[in-house]
């Protein structure tokens, strides 16, 4: 069974309600019906009802339409009293609660739905925002960032490659801790972290590698249970012969699966050339540190891509 189909068959079994926002693309509609076809989760749309309607077969979906859901009104309610929401206005209020990316979040919020997914024709940034409104930070989380679970011969997770800009040491060792367990709760495998830069164990000195270097201390400070490693080279993380080379001391080297790059333009060019020029399957953005599921898509996704996100959003919801 190949990582794709274990992760469909663990969806199965879970039988999570997701909740589809851009729900009136059709390629949403094609994933929405792989999965009610194939039982890997009960699907929720959500947006305006007329054009979902006009995308044919529906039949089994619970349509959610901001102006008329019969939770409307007490999901408004509850979203207004969010403490970083009691500021708001009625009218600003109405206006959030309108869009579907914040209604479907906050569908997961009030457990009318087990985790969310958006992005097909939404841009990242307002996927993530509706979610960090509605749903915010898992308890003690200090911040929210993304993965893509890369899959070719074998599994990788690149992160971040959608949400953390620059993140400093502190926030690059949050990032990789929180990709370490994605890679574990998906695969099942024991991940292996390699913090990455164009130096490896001081090869090149310059702040930019010192952020990574101190960035892997304060990580196996905190995380001591991880094997994790850096600053690597990208060859000297996965190639063994370089590892030999470059890091022979390396617990890590040459055999990394999750590597965490050292700012957003970093990973989210590298996993689109190991996509586009590579051949491999990019699977995400895969968001941590929500308090419940929401993820994320890319607008060049494909109908066979959210069907697998489906999967892996039902995979992050905790047990009903």
């Amino acid at each position: 069974m190949s990582l794709i189909e274990d992760i469909h068959a663990r969806a199965r079994a879970a039988r999570r309600r997701i909740a589809l926002a851009d729900a009136d693309d059709p390629r949403v509609i094609e994933a929405a019906r792989g999965a009610r076809d194939q039982g890997l989760a009960d699907i929720i749309l959500v947006g305006a009802r007329t054009p979902i309607l006009a995308q044919g077969d529906i039949s089994g979906f619970e349509i959610h339409d901001p102006a008329d859901s019969p939770h409307a009104s007490a999901l408004a309610v509850a979203f207004a009293a969010l403490p970083r929401h009691r500021a708001f206005t009625a009218e600003k209020v109405a206006r959030a609660m309108s869009d579907p990316l914040t209604f479907a979040a906050m569908l997961v919020r009030a457990g009318h739905a087990d985790g969310t997914l958006a992005g097909a024709r939404s841009t990242s940034s307002d996927v993530l925002r509706a979610a960090a409104r509605a749903i915010g930070p898992a308890p003690g989380a200090p911040l929210i960032s993304s993965s893509f679970l890369m899959v070719r011969e074998r599994p990788l997770l690149f992160a971040d490659c959608a949400q953390t800009v620059e993140p400093d040491a502190e926030a690059l060792a949050v990032i990789a801790a929180q990709s370490a367990d994605t890679y574990a709760a998906l695969t099942g495998d024991t991940p292996v972290v390699a913090l990455l830069s164009f130096s490896t164990a001081g090869s090149a000195r310059h702040a930019a590698a010192r952020k990574v270097s101190d960035a892997a201390r304060l990580l196996k400070n905190a995380r001591p249970d991880l094997l994790s490693d850096g600053e690597l080279q990208l060859d000297a993380a996965i190639v063994p012969e370089v590892a030999a080379a470059k890091a022979p001391a390396s617990p890590v080297a040459g055999r990394a699966n999750v590597l965490v790059f050292p700012s957003l333009e970093a990973g989210n060019l590298a996993y689109k050339t190991a996509e586009r020029l590579g051949g491999w399957a990019a699977i995400g953005p895969i968001m941590q540190g929500l308090d419940r599921p929401a993820n994320d898509l890319s607008r060049g996704c494909s109908a066979d891509d959210i069907l697998t996100m489906i999967a892996i959003t039902a995979l992050q919801a905790p047990a009903r």
